[in-house]
Formats: C-alpha cells, structure tokens, sequence
C-alpha cells in the first residue's frame, strides 16, 4: 500500500494503513525531508552531505548511503533484496523521492492554495478548510538548516495565503461572522498583512459591527506606522473612507479589478520589459477560450510574441513564450498549418539552444507544444515529442505540466485507426488530475476527449453524461466554444441512434449554425457535406451534391463519390486512384469508409484490401464517430461488406 509522508510540522510518514513509519533519527528525517524539498528533482549525494552538516565527517558520503539504505527499508519493507527501489531510488549522482504528486501533504497544500485561486467560493472553502487542518506545527519541525528554512518561509506565506482566501470565500458566501475570530488572530500574529487587516475589518462591516471595523482600521494604522514606520496602502484607506460614508465596500467586480490591475501594470513596468512579453502570453490563453475573436486574435499575437522573443536573443524566455500557450487542444487538424509549423520550428530552435542546466519543466513544455503544434503535419517528430514531454512531466509530478504533455499525447494517438480505447485512457486521466487538482480547461478537455472516443465505441450513455459534464464546466468558466463540439456531437448521437436520414440531416444543419465564423477553420471548412455525405454512405443513398459544395479538405475523399453519383465512372475511378492516405486525425476511419465504399462500387481490388486493412483494427467502433462530429456507422458493417465484394470478385 503507498507510503504518505507529512512535514507540515515535525517529518514523518505513514504506510498505508495510516500507521506511523519508523524513520529511525534525526539524520535519516533529514534526508528524507531534503529529498521531499526537491519534489522529486535528483539531489546529488555531495549536496546532501553539505546540507546535512555544516562540517562534513570523513565518512559523510558513506554514511548518507548507510541513511538511504535504512530509509528504503522502511519505507518499501515488502521489496524483495536486489529488487529495485521504486521510491527513494538512486538517479545518476544521487537520489530522489519518487512520490506520487498527493502523497506529500505540503505538496498538497500548495496545489490545494494554487488551484483555488480561480475557483468558486464554495470549492475555495472545503479544499482550504481540508488543507489547513493537514498542518501539525511549524513546518519541517526540528530542522533549523538552510533549506529547511527556506522551505518553511515559503510555506509559511502560502500558509497566511490560505487563511485571507479562506476568510474571501466566507465573505463571498455571506458567512461574514464567521471569519472574525481567526482573522483576529491572523492579523495579531502577522500585522504586518495589510490584507488581514482589510479583510477582518471588512467582515465586522459586513456582519453589522461599523464601529468595531473602524477601530481594527485605526488599530492597523498605529500597527503598521509603530513596528513598520508604513502608511496603510491604498485599499486599506480606500476601505476606511467607503466604511466612514457607509458605503458598500469593494462592491465593484471584474470590471474595476481589470482596470486597476491594468492601470497598476502600466505604470509599473516599463514598455520594454521582458515580463511584458511573458504576461502577453498569460494573457493570450485566457483570450483564446473566449470565443472566436478571442481564439483568433490570440492565434495572431501568439507568433508576434514568440518572433519578439526571439529577437531578444534570451533562449529561456523565448522558450517561456512558447510553452506558456498551453491552450488545451481537442482537434487534430490545425487551424492553420502554415503558423503551426512557424511554432514548431521556433520551438524546436529553442530546444537546441537551451543548455545543458535549462529546467526540466522548461523543455517538456516545449517539447508537449511540438506534440500539439504537430498534429495533422507530415512530420515524425511529433510522437517521440510527446513521449519526452510526458516522460519528464511524469518525473516532475506537475499536474498542469502533466495535462500540456497528454494534450500531446492525445494529440499524436492517431498513427492507425482503431485506437479510441487509448485516447479514452488519456481523457480518463486528464479528468482526474483536473478535479484533483481544480484544473477546469483541462477537465472540459478530458470530458470533451472521453465523449469523442465514448462515441467511437458505441458507448453512448457515457459519452452523453461527459458531453454533459462539459457543458455545465464551460458555462461556469465561461467557455463557449466547448458547445460547438458537444452541440456537434449531439446531432453525431442523432445519426448513431438510427435516426431517419431526414433528421438526422437536419441535426446536422442545425449544428452547423455554430461553425459560422467559430474561429476553428480547421473544423469548420467542409465538415457538414463531409457529415452529410457519410450519412449518405450509410442509409446506401448516392452522393448527389451541388457542384459548388465547399469540401474543404476532405475533397478528395468526397470526390470518387461525388463522380459517381453523377454517373461520372471514368473521372471516378481516376479521382479514386489519386485518393491520397487519410491524414492520422480524428477522421481517419470515416475516410478509409468512404474511400472502401468508392472501392467497391468500381471494382477497384487494390483499394478495397488497403481500406479493409485500415479499418480492421476498428472493427468495434463507429466509423467517424471518435470525432464526436458525424459518423459513417458501424466499422463492422464496412467490413462486412468489402469482404463479400472481395469474395464475389
């Protein structure tokens, strides 16, 4: 059973039955709590040995083996001798705590204060009130080395962090009296919070005590000017005059924090900073969830930052530009390939100018960017990117990381058809490391991804109820255009039912109004003929359309069909010989049905056995289906039919 260890107060673990593990002493607790320190990093034995003594004996390098030894034992008591260590295992010079990213209770409350930041109060307040109840005393407790004081500072501050949003989201959900008390105690412990004094002022308002948050006001006044020599800043002033007049506090929302935060950004950075160039991209993936101006606008800008950082000549920062666009992807064709292939150059120029010391993290971001950036481009590179990216994402144990690098991973799951089941795997993934971790563009990416592969595999109760999931995450996040697919993927469920021909078009039609300027041509260019025509193919009806029908990029998949319905059979049998190989997206099997179905209907043996060999795998699936988009039926009735006419021929 996994091993949880706790430093929130003195170092310890647990196995699991929750019974406490003997560490043995003091030195084997430090190791231990260095190792946790570095989140799964290899820390070289020499830089043990200097942080576990100010003056390191004769035998320190030996007796921090004997250490790791005895710890191993402890922690693994079930491993076999000679087995492998799978947890404190040694890496190159040294060695690293190899932990799950939940077994490590200040790694826990780090991501517990980090994800709720965006979230609702209701959520900030259950996961801030379990994560404070984790801490046992001070920090890594007994440890008074350099690195154990570092690590308790930082947890310290986001330890006061926690409490000021825990005390938000009371006030938020009208609970004002109830976050008086421990505000009183924060602010006598930490005057120094300007942010205490406001909030516990602001709740004594709220809870119908004026006077009382008036005298906290005055009291953080004399506070600050006594121990600090400081004015109380702004809000803090801003506040005492709202409350003098009686006014509402803070009522303004979004739009005065915009403004502020904006005006405070222009006055404080200088226009030629660096970190204008970082912020710009933090700004981009907020703006390209919003809706098609804001995708295409930030499409735009996006290689505009990257070629500015490129020119100051700074290999991490242009690398910080590229990776930090990490917009969740769920279509396998680019919107615009010509740009796509511009990232993935720059990216990967990045990748061979970064040193030998760059950060991990920094390289699997560049790397999952190649991995998505790829997808639907003629390139080999794309798949090892994503195995890299997911590898060293996997060593991190960083959970946004961990999400970048299976967007790529999903993203390059289309080397043959039939491969649903694995696309479904990493969907089920990035759901749970979303809700683990209050990741919600990653939940509405893995939901999105589970209802396309639920689909393929006919298992439409449960892609229903992802489709639905998806729908409720995107209103609360505000991202609409999550309902252009699962708006599409309802009127795919139209068809996949059974659906007369005539409704299910007209669900199709229906969907098709949300394409219209969605921002996505990669979506949008010819995916209704592309649905209707598989349709067609499947109620056995020919494929008479207007001669000016927009096929997009699937023309030469539509075209054999097309001809035929015309009565064209020549120029047919001729577009069905120049019918290149379906690129490895989510169409892929719908185009093998359509190009077997041309097959068939021309006598043409050679292109009947390489869409049979294409479509075997799928055998279980609906063909198109694993787009969440249209469908041309069941895989088994294509095959079905090929086999006889291979037969019959």
């Amino acid at each position: 059973m996994p091993v949880s260890f706790g430093v929130l107060g003195p170092v310890t673990a647990w196995d699991g039955a929750g019974a406490a593990v003997d560490l043995k002493g003091p030195r084997h607790r430090a190791v231990l709590a260095r190792l946790i320190v570095a989140r799964g990093r290899v820390v070289p034995v020499d830089h043990l040995v200097d942080d576990l003594w100010e003056d390191p004996p004769a035998g320190a390098v030996g007796a921090v083996r004997t250490f790791v030894a005895a710890l191993r034992r402890r922690l693994e008591p079930q491993r076999a001798p000679r087995e492998p260590a799978r947890l404190l295992v040694t890496d190159g010079p040294g060695y690293a705590l190899r932990a799950a990213p939940d077994a490590v209770d200040a790694w826990r409350f780090a991501d517990a204060v980090t994800t709720t930041a965006d979230a609702l109060p209701r959520s900030t307040l259950d996961r801030l009130d379990a994560a404070l109840g984790w801490w046992r005393g001070p920090g890594y407790a007994g440890f008074d080395q350099p690195w154990a004081r570092a690590e308790r500072a930082r947890l310290d501050q986001l330890r006061l962090t926690a409490v000021e949003r825990r005390a938000e989201a009371l006030l938020a959900l009208g609970r004002a009296a109830d976050a008086v008390p421990d505000l009183d105690a924060h602010v006598a412990d930490h005057p120094w919070r300007e942010d205490g004094w406001r909030l516990l002022a602001l709740a004594l308002y709220r809870a119908g005590r004026q006077a009382d948050a008036l005298a906290v006001l005055r009291r953080a006044r004399e506070r600050l000017r006594d121990q600090l020599g400081l004015d109380p800043g702004p809000r803090l002033r801003r506040l005492e005059t709202d409350l003098r007049c009686q006014a509402d506090p803070e009522p303004a929302g979004p739009a005065r924090v915009w403004a502020e935060a904006a005006a405070a950004y222009e006055r404080s950075v200088v226009p030629g900073a660096r970190a204008r160039l970082e912020s710009t991209v933090g700004l981009l993936r907020s703006l390209a969830v919003t809706g098609p101006d804001g995708l295409e606008a930030a499409r735009d800008q996006r290689v505009a930052a990257i070629d500015a950082a490129e020119q100051l000549g700074d290999p991490d920062l242009t690398a910080r530009v590229i990776g930090g666009y990490d917009v969740p992807a769920i279509w396998a064709r680019s919107d615009d390939p010509e740009q796509a292939t511009r990232v993935v150059a720059a990216a990967e120029r990045a990748l061979a100018r970064l040193g030998p010391d760059a950060p991990e993290a920094t390289r699997a971001r560049l790397l999952a960017t190649v991995a998505v950036e790829s997808r639907g481009l003629p390139s080999a590179r794309g798949p090892e990117a994503a195995r890299q990216a997911e590898a060293i994402a996997r060593r991190l144990a960083d959970p946004a990381l961990l999400a970048q690098a299976l967007n790529g991973v999903f993203m390059q799951t289309f080397h043959r058809a039939g491969l649903a089941a694995e696309r479904d795997a990493t969907g089920a993934e990035l759901v749970t490391l979303a809700a683990r971790h209050g990741l919600a563009p990653v939940e509405i990416l893995g939901r999105l991804i589970r209802m396309q592969a639920r689909g393929a595999l006919a298992d439409l109760a449960a892609a229903d109820a992802h489709a639905d999931a998806a729908d409720r995450l995107a209103t609360r996040h505000e991202s609409p255009l999550t309902g252009v697919f699962t708006t599409w993927y309802r009127a795919m469920r139209t068809a996949a039912t059974g659906a007369p021909y005539p409704t299910a078009e007209a669900a199709y039609r229906a969907a098709a109004t949300r394409l219209a300027g969605c921002g996505m041509p990669g979506v949008e260019r010819g995916l209704l003929p592309l649905a209707l025509l598989c349709l067609r193919v499947w109620h056995d009806l020919p494929a008479d359309f207007p001669d000016d029908t927009d096929w997009g990029p699937y023309a030469p998949w539509a075209r054999p069909l097309v001809l035929l319905a015309a009565d064209r059979r020549a120029d047919a049998a001729a577009a069905l010989r120049r019918t290149p190989t379906p690129p490895r997206d989510l169409l892929l099997e719908a185009l093998w049905t359509l190009t077997g179905r041309a097959a068939m209907a021309l006598g043409d043996r050679a292109a009947m056995r390489r869409a049979r060999s294409a479509l075997a795998p799928a055998a279980r699936e609906l063909a198109g289906a694993g787009s969440g988009m249209l469908t041309a039926g069941p895989v088994a009735a294509h095959l079905d039919r090929l086999d006889a006419a291979l037969g019959a021929a």
